[in-house]
């Protein structure tokens, strides 16, 4: 998926305020394709005058958000909450909005990873962006890729997509048209299926989270096997099952998945920040939060 970016060197304290508009989910009736993650991936380098040493002290962010609420991660200040949770892991920041234009092989075998989850051109999502975005507005500079978008799903090859795509993607960044699309396709395949199980299950905010950071690394058909293997060994709350043995279930489960996959090994973005918040009881989601990942200290403040 996208790529983390390890060894930051300096103590970096940035306050920003939550967006608070504009996230409403879209939950899709239809599963979703199965879609996983790649190695994180970089954010592109700062210029090398202000690159500080690799081997200082490890960062942290500090964000301010707004008013204590409650209710599900369809919430657009809860939702923003749960994109930079994800975003501290995939690009090793809290601003997941800088991402829309980020394209890179990143050797995963998958082909081109891009935009704000990691849309893959060998594994359908990055094709159905394109598709979307054409079909908004027709003469696009991508369009012209989608031929050869379909010929390589299901493959790494950059057939028909070399030289020219990577730089259209990165064009097409700019266009609100483009991360409009980028936005859609997040919600119609991981989303919008995350917080639908989620509810199903009977999980509040904190859950609906940790389903959907799942889907985003590991893809739909594996949410689906996780949801099974941890109702195996602590029910959840929708059949009767305390919420909190069902969420330490689940984060078992995907430690498991995680443990076979080289990509994933590193598992800081379950134990030093799901499993934080859970053994926190913080099943609302209600900042203050504040987590690691990779060594990198982060904050959403109250």
């Amino acid at each position: 998926m996208m790529t983390k970016r390890r060894g930051l060197g300096i103590v970096i304290f940035a306050v920003v305020s939550l967006a608070m508009g504009g996230l409403a989910a879209n939950s899709p009736d239809a599963e979703a394709p199965s879609v996983r993650s790649a190695p994180a991936r970089g954010q592109a380098p700062a210029p090398a005058a202000s690159e500080p040493p690799a081997t200082t002290t490890k960062r942290s962010v500090r964000v301010t958000a707004g008013p204590r609420i409650r209710g599900d991660l369809s919430d657009p200040q809860k939702k923003d909450i749960a994109m930079r949770l994800v975003s501290s892991a995939e690009n090793s920041t809290l601003d997941w909005t800088l991402q829309y234009g980020y394209i890179e092989d990143i050797g995963d075998g998958r082909g081109y990873t891009g935009g704000i989850v990691g849309f893959c051109s060998g594994t359908g999502d990055m094709k159905a962006v394109v598709e979307r975005y054409s079909a908004a507005v027709p003469r696009n500079r991508l369009a012209a890729y989608l031929p050869a978008l379909r010929r390589v799903n299901g493959s790494d090859s950059h057939d028909g997509l070399d030289p020219g795509f990577v730089g259209a993607w990165q064009a097409a960044a700019a266009d609100p048209a483009f991360r409009t699309a980028q936005d859609a396709e997040r919600d119609r395949m991981y989303f919008g299926p995350a917080l639908s199980q989620a509810k199903q299950d009977g999980l509040r905010p904190l859950g609906q989270f940790v389903y959907y950071d799942a889907i985003v690394m590991h893809g739909a058909n594996a949410l689906v096997k996780l949801r099974r293997t941890a109702a195996a060994t602590a029910p959840p709350p929708a059949r009767g099952g305390d919420e909190a043995a069902y969420l330490e279930a689940f984060l078992d489960a995907r430690l498991a998945v995680m443990a076979a996959e080289e990509a994933h090994e590193d598992a800081s973005r379950v134990e030093d920040a799901q499993r934080v918040f859970l053994r926190e009881r913080n099943f609302d989601l209600d900042p203050p939060l504040r987590w690691k990942v990779y060594g990198d200290a982060y904050e959403i403040e109250a």
